[in-house]
């Protein structure tokens, strides 16, 4: 009589498991945030390759005012600017800070116009690692221009009889520009966001630069203002900017805690 053997059950499952979750890593990793953020700058760096009169006219508007308001006031009295200072050394701080600041307000323009043209949502449906590099990017690259047009002042300034700063103040100058760059960069993209299209944003710009401007020392200094105004350019977070700078052109013995402006009140 035959009988049949059957194998002993092994003690190994060889089916799978499909019910078993599969282990994924969420978490975004440094490395990957860096590269969206850069792969995003390159794209805006690229744009600005195939336009290059954006970054030619943001170099030669503020030399245009460095040469012609400083040939303007050129006959005007020795010292009358303060300190025997000559009005295009006096004008060289108000260019810097009021270029950066005006690319800075500028900032909020691409993304606007990518909202509109559509590629905007085309980002925040693709899977990033983190939607905070759409505006790492934008802000880097506006920094990136803005610390460029400083280097192009203060060299144009320099050959109108400026003159340089020492390194530590050379130094200092770009960490206020850097500083004032980041902060209305991202005002300028909080705006994009929030406002409804580019007109309205280009009306906000356009309200914003002249009189900001004309309320603070770029132009002339308090001494030369009604008391109204000396209020006003007191409390005008762009003399803030201009003040240090123009002090660091008058001193090389600048300190952190030097006073640097004289509030009228």
């Amino acid at each position: 009589m035959s009988k049949t053997l059957t194998p002993p059950k092994s003690q190994f499952n060889w089916q799978p498991d499909l019910t078993a979750p599969i282990p994924v890593n969420d978490t975004p990793g440094v490395s990957e945030f860096i590269q969206e953020t850069l792969a995003l700058t390159k794209r805006l760096f690229i744009q600005l390759q195939r336009r290059p009169s954006t970054l030619m006219a943001g170099i030669i508007q503020p030399l245009m005012w460095l040469i012609l308001f400083g040939a303007l006031f050129q006959n005007a009295p020795q010292g009358i600017f303060g300190e025997s200072l000559s009005y295009g050394k006096f004008l060289g701080a108000g260019v810097i800070v009021f270029t950066a600041f005006a690319g800075a307000l500028n900032a909020g323009l691409p993304i606007m116009f990518d909202r509109e043209f559509g590629f905007l949502n085309r980002l925040l449906v693709a899977p990033l690692v983190s939607r905070f590099s759409i505006v790492a990017a934008s802000a880097i690259y506006i920094i990136a221009l803005s610390l460029l047009q400083t280097v192009a002042i203060v060299t144009a300034s320099s050959f109108l009889g400026a003159g340089l700063p020492n390194l530590a103040g050379l130094a200092m100058i770009g960490l206020i520009v850097f500083l004032l760059v980041v902060g209305v960069t991202a005002l300028s993209l909080g705006l994009a966001f929030a406002l409804p299209g580019h007109i309205e944003l280009i009306a906000v710009i356009f309200v914003t630069n002249l009189p900001l401007l004309f309320a603070s020392t770029a132009l002339a200094p308090l001494s030369f203002m009604p008391k109204w105004l000396q209020v006003v350019a007191s409390l005008n977070p762009l003399s803030y900017a201009i003040e240090p700078i123009r002090y660091l052109y008058l001193h090389n013995d600048w300190s952190v805690g030097s006073i640097v402006m004289q509030a009228p009140w």
